[in-house]
């Protein structure tokens, strides 16, 4: 009776679901990385999106040059663009964390006009297929719907990688000193952290986060330079929306959104590409701080 009232089949209702779903575990994931950067580094990484690429083009790379699976490509790529993130923060934003953050902003904008420009140079603008793990292809008839295993995968990853950097930032030792990092550095330092060290450690994560989400895209949308670009505005509203700095609000919008996105293709397709924008309008009117942020 539901769906007769909704005028929709119950398998386009579930298959937008598992649409929003997907697309709301790369949210979620993303804006993690952006919040904790922001939240522990008070940088703005608007490089975050062509990191999240370049973690895509890194398992590419290796699967096509180094015959390296999507297996071992999930942990090396994430390391990989963690390195390199780590090396632009130890020589270039380590500079600008007691300026305004417009500084932050215009840095890691130009960043990201690099790091795609030379992808760009390189591969061009067309897309790359990478190939679903052979274990994860196919899918399961659950009589409602048919729910492809690599999609379901998905979105258990990114729920478990999210939840499990949420717990340890929030509940462990070593989290409660990254926080304490951010709020009072030099009393830290004083009782023997290194304090530098442990912000670059933090802004690798973040940037692990993301080259984990783009990893985990691969199989599903197709490699190409201009991937970052297309998602990171919608990234930044999410993280708007939650809180900034607020991972668990991160976390939940994220998710969230994604699902409202799917469900509004499916009812008014017209405003699926703004509807994230329009939440995000509202909750800046209704609550500026966002619905997880503190003032």
């Amino acid at each position: 009776m539901l769906f007769d009232l909704l005028g929709v089949p119950p398998q386009a209702l579930f298959a937008q679901l598992l649409l929003g779903l997907i697309n709301g575990s790369f949210y979620a994931l993303l804006s993690l990385g952006l919040a904790l950067i922001f939240g522990m580094l008070n940088i703005i990484n608007f490089a975050h999106g062509a990191l999240y690429m370049m973690g895509a083009f890194v398992a590419w790379m290796m699967l096509h040059y180094l015959g390296i699976p999507f297996w071992p490509a999930l942990i090396l790529s994430p390391i990989i663009v963690a390195a390199f993130g780590m090396v632009l923060e130890r020589t270039m934003l380590a500079r600008l964390y007691h300026l305004d953050h417009l500084y932050g902003l215009l840095l890691t904008f130009g960043l990201a006009l690099l790091i795609e420009g030379l992808f760009r140079q390189l591969y061009g603008v067309s897309g790359r297929v990478y190939p679903t793990p052979d274990i994860l292809r196919g899918g399961q008839n659950l009589g409602f719907m048919f729910l492809p295993n690599y999609r379901a995968f998905v979105v258990v990853a990114a729920l478990v990688v999210c939840f499990g950097v949420w717990y340890f930032i929030e509940r462990t030792r070593i989290g409660s000193y990254l926080r304490a990092g951010t709020e009072n550095p030099e009393l830290l330092q004083a009782f023997g952290v290194n304090v530098p060290r442990m912000i670059t450690l933090t802004y690798g994560l973040g940037v692990a986060l993301a080259a984990f989400t783009g990893v985990l895209a691969a199989p599903i949308y197709q490699v190409h330079p201009l991937m970052g670009f297309h998602i990171i505005i919608i990234v930044f509203a999410v993280v708007v929306v939650g809180g900034l700095g607020s991972m668990l609000g991160a976390i939940v919008t994220g998710l969230m959104l994604g699902v409202v996105e799917g469900f509004t293709r499916l009812f008014y397709p017209e405003a699926s590409a703004t509807v994230i924008f329009i939440i995000m309008a509202i909750v800046l009117l209704l609550r500026p701080q966002g619905l997880f942020g503190r003032r």
